[in-house]
């Protein structure tokens, strides 16, 4: 009996089941990438799977592996600031899907203000946030004061944010390319401090503070939604802001507090990343970056939890750059974006496999409880 009791707290811990999940999640994910490979060329297949989940370790020279996955993390430290930056605001109650948006802004902001105003990383880092945050705050307002629908507002954002980006940033590309100047030859007091971690990673010299910051805030997150009075009453209003009015709660300040949150880390996000000096803004790009929306899948994949969001921001982020590696001679360029799409966006299933589970164990309970009446009337 105590075996039973011990194997079904097991089954309910909410940790267990989001990892059994997630790893369920993930190996359906590969299926159907796999299937689809399959149907359009099977000698291929097996190959295509296992160049995605090699990733860096495609190269043969540690050296080479050993700089690529320090990329791989650059990246995963943006996706993971985006995942943040929704699980935040969904455990409020609110379905942030303009973190890609904040995303967006915050790159732009960062950029103008380290190539345009010549300003230090750290100010760059400043406007940046500030800059999601407001974004991140219309949204919240037109929810607090109007009733407006997050999603709607946060949709529409997503594309006026985008566009105003590229317009700004229009004022400081290269003249040959649509990209914006590179930062280590137009401001390199704008890069993020390597702090040494560069030395660790082959001198990858993208690596850095950002990944330090990233890992951070999601600490912080944490601390602040489960040890904090702010952040329960963040979460009382979004279960029913009626309720948290009626206990005295601020429920539109709050409402607006946890869209500008949410907005500002999407806006970090962004500016850990172009501030290594990975990438550069392209202004002529006609759609949202998918760091936004692959944060969704992110925070889902991760159970909701800032802690269980750094590893599945890793792995999706993992197979993302693994999918570069496909080879092209059997597959279009699409095909790894489209493998590296139905593993993402099926890891959104994880919650609704928890509440399978537990509906499951609810039933089973029941019919033990009534086999155990039947037994103490008999």
């Amino acid at each position: 009996m105590n075996k039973k009791s011990s194997k079904e707290s097991i089954l309910r811990n909410d940790g267990f089941q989001t990892i059994v999940a997630s790893l369920l999640c993930i190996l359906l994910g590969l299926l159907v990438g796999y299937i689809v490979l399959l149907i359009i060329n099977p000698s291929g297949a097996a190959g295509a799977i296992k160049s995605i989940l090699k990733n860096f370790l495609y190269y043969p020279s540690a050296a080479a592996a050993t700089k690529y996955f320090g990329t791989t993390l650059v990246k995963a430290s943006a996706l993971l600031m985006c995942s943040l930056s929704v699980l935040f605001a969904y455990k409020v109650g609110l379905f942030n899907i303009g973190a890609a948006g904040q995303y967006v802004v915050g790159a732009g902001a960062c950029l103008y203000c380290a190539i345009a105003l010549r300003m230090p990383w750290f100010l760059c880092l400043l406007f940046a946030v500030i800059a999601a945050a407001l974004i991140g705050g219309i949204s919240g307002a037109l929810k607090a004061y109007f009733n407006v629908n997050e999603v709607i507002s946060c949709i529409m954002l997503n594309w006026i944010g985008l566009y105003s980006v590229n317009m700004l940033l229009n004022k400081v590309k290269e003249e040959t390319t649509p990209y914006t100047k590179n930062l280590s030859t137009t401001n390199s007091s704008a890069l993020l401090p390597t702090l040494g971690l560069d030395k660790l990673f082959s001198n990858n010299e993208f690596v850095g503070l950002g990944l330090i910051i990233s890992v951070l805030m999601a600490i912080v997150v944490w601390i602040i939604l489960e040890k904090t009075k702010f952040g329960f009453e963040l979460k009382a209003t979004g279960m029913n802001k009626l309720a948290a009015k009626y206990c005295g709660m601020r429920e539109k300040t709050n409402i607006i507090l946890t869209m500008m949150i949410s907005g500002a880390l999407a806006g970090l996000g962004a500016a850990c990343f172009y501030l290594t000096g990975v990438e550069q803004w392209m202004v002529q790009q006609t759609s949202v970056p998918s760091m936004g929306f692959n944060g969704i899948a992110s925070a889902f994949l991760g159970g909701l939890n800032p802690i269980g969001a750094i590893f599945s921001s890793y792995f999706i982020q993992h197979i993302t750059s693994g999918g570069s590696y496909v080879d092209k001679t059997m597959y279009c360029a699409q095909i790894s974006d489209l493998i590296s799409a139905f593993i993402i966006y099926l890891c959104g299933f994880v919650l609704f496999f928890k509440l399978w589970l537990n509906r499951y164990l609810d039933k089973r309970e029941e019919k033990q409880g009534a086999k155990a009446r039947k037994g103490g009337e008999a």
